[in-house]
C-alpha cells in the first residue's frame, strides 16, 4: 500500500477461525450477532464453527526517513497457555516474509509496541544459545513506559496462573539490552508518522499516525478487535483493562474518523484489515480497501 510517500505492508503471521465470539466481546452472543451475522460472514465470523477470524499480523512502515515494524505478532518458541495452538510455535516464515518485502531484521530503525499483550510482542526477540535476545538488533523499541511498568508490577504479584510470559520472554530482554525506548504518550519517529494515545485496552495502549503527502492514516492496535465493533461501539472486549475508557476512546475515534479520508489500518479486522470508517444509521461501518 501506498500513503502518499509513505510504503505500508502487512505480514501475516496467522488469520483463522480462532475465538469463540463471546470470549472476545462478551456481548457478542448469539442474540447480539444475530443482526450482524448476514455481512460479518465469511470473512469476519466463520459460519461453520461461530468463530471469529482475527489476523495476528505486523505492519512494515517505510517512511522517507526510517523502517518501523507496529507490532510484532506471536513470535516462535513464546508461552500461550490462553490459546494453546498458539503455544510455542515453530517454523514460522515471519523473517522470511519479512526478507521477500526487501528487509532484514538489522534494517529496522523502530518497532512500536502498541501495547505489551503476547500476540503483539512476539517477534520482538528471538530464541539464540538457550535465551531469548532482540530479534532486530539495531532498532529501538519504542514502549509506553505506563504499560511496562504495569505489566512488570502486574507480574510481581501475579498467581501461576496469571502470570503473563510475554513480559519475561517478548520485553524485557530488549529493555535489558539497551534497546527499549519508553515514552509518556508523545513521541515522534519523524514528521510523517508519530504515536497517538488510543487508552482503555490496556493502560498505556497508543496507535500510529500517519501523514504524508495530504494523505493520512492510523493503526488503531487493538481498540477495536472485530469490524462488529463499528456496528456496536459499545462492545468491550474480555480482555479490556478498562472497559469504560475503551469505550469512549471508541466512540470518540469513530466519531472523528467517520467519512473521512483517514485510512484505519486495524490490527485484527480480517483481510484487508485496512479501510474507512463510514457512518451507517446511528453507528459505523469499515469500508475495505480493495
Amino acid at each position: 500500500m501506498k500513503l502518499g510517500a509513505i510504503d505500508i505492508a502487512r505480514i501475516v503471521e496467522r488469520e483463522e477461525p480462532a475465538f469463540v465470539a463471546s470470549r472476545l466481546l462478551p456481548d457478542a452472543t448469539p442474540e447480539g450477532l444475530a443482526p450482524h451475522r448476514h455481512w460479518l460472514e465469511p470473512n469476519a465470523l466463520d459460519p461453520a464453527t461461530g468463530l471469529f477470524i482475527l489476523p495476528i499480523q505486523t505492519y512494515l512502515v517505510r517512511t522517507r526517513r526510517h523502517v518501523i515494524l507496529v507490532d510484532a505478532c506471536l513470535g516462535e518458541g513464546k508461552s500461550c497457555r490462553w490459546h494453546l495452538p498458539w503455544h510455542k510455535m515453530a517454523g514460522l516464515p515471519y523473517l522470511d516474509n519479512l526478507a521477500r518485502l526487501g528487509v532484514a531484521p538489522s534494517n529496522v530503525d523502530f518497532v512500536l509496541c502498541t501495547h505489551l499483550h503476547g500476540d503483539h510482542v512476539g517477534w520482538n526477540t528471538r530464541l539464540v544459545d538457550g535465551r531469548f535476545v532482540p530479534t532486530f538488533p539495531n532498532a529501538r523499541y519504542v514502549i509506553a513506559r505506563r504499560e511496562l511498568d504495569h505489566w512488570t508490577a502486574t507480574n510481581r504479584g501475579a498467581t501461576p496462573e496469571d502470570y503473563e510470559e510475554c513480559i519475561d520472554e517478548s520485553v524485557l530482554p530488549v529493555v535489558e539490552a539497551g534497546q527499549a525506548l519508553l515514552v509518556d504518550g508523545d513521541f515522534a519517529f519523524d514528521d510523517e508518522a508519530w504515536i497517538e494515545p488510543l487508552p482503555g485496552h490496556t493502560p498505556g495502549h497508543m496507535g500510529l499516525r500517519l501523514r504524508s503527502g495530504g494523505a493520512e492514516g492510523v493503526m488503531i492496535g487493538d481498540l477495536m478487535h472485530s469490524p462488529v465493533q463499528c456496528a456496536e461501539p459499545d462492545w468491550h472486549a474480555s480482555s479490556d483493562f478498562d472497559p469504560a475508557q475503551a469505550r469512549v476512546a471508541r466512540r470518540r475515534f469513530l466519531e472523528a474518523h467517520a467519512d473521512t479520508r483517514t485510512q484505519v489500518l486495524t490490527a485484527h479486522f480480517p483481510s484487508p484489515s485496512v479501510g474507512f470508517i463510514r457512518r451507517a444509521g446511528r453507528a459505523f461501518r469499515c469500508e475495505y480497501l480493495t
